[in-house]
């Protein structure tokens, strides 16, 4: 009698019923990360990238842009502007969610303007994200 080489239908669903324990042990514990890193991008925005162009604005213009003109005034220079050398971020202020930051001049309690993010829900609430 000649054996043949290769997998018994056991040892196959074997292997198959290894992958899949593993796969229900790890892929709950990645699940949560794509929403963390959301928040993080839009954390960064808020009090790092976007904070840096309004500050190269204000130090080019005397002052920073006005709510009506909004976070646009970074991409495209406003009117009656004399010294923009914008563009001062590269694409639309959109945050992870792909929402318009909110932007208001000048800020409340003390601060030199409001920037903010609606968070995953789009709406004003706990989860935003703000200077």
């Amino acid at each position: 009698m000649t054996r043949k080489q290769g997998f018994t239908l056991i040892e196959l669903m074997l292997v198959v019923i290894i992958i899949a324990a593993l796969g229900a042990m790890v892929l709950p514990r990645l699940t949560g990360r794509a929403q963390q890193a959301r928040i993080s991008v839009a954390k960064t925005d808020v009090i790092s990238n976007i904070a840096s162009a309004l500050d190269l604005y204000e130090l080019d213009n005397g002052r920073y842009p006005s709510t009506s003109q909004g976070l646009e005034a970074l991409l495209t220079k406003p009117s009656g502007t004399m010294n923009w050398n914008g563009p001062y971020i590269k694409k639309a202020p959109l945050d992870p969610w792909g929402n318009l930051y909110q932007y208001s001049y000048p800020g409340s309690a003390g601060k030199d303007y409001d920037l903010s993010s609606l968070g995953p829900n789009g709406v004003e609430g706990d989860d935003d994200i703000s200077n």
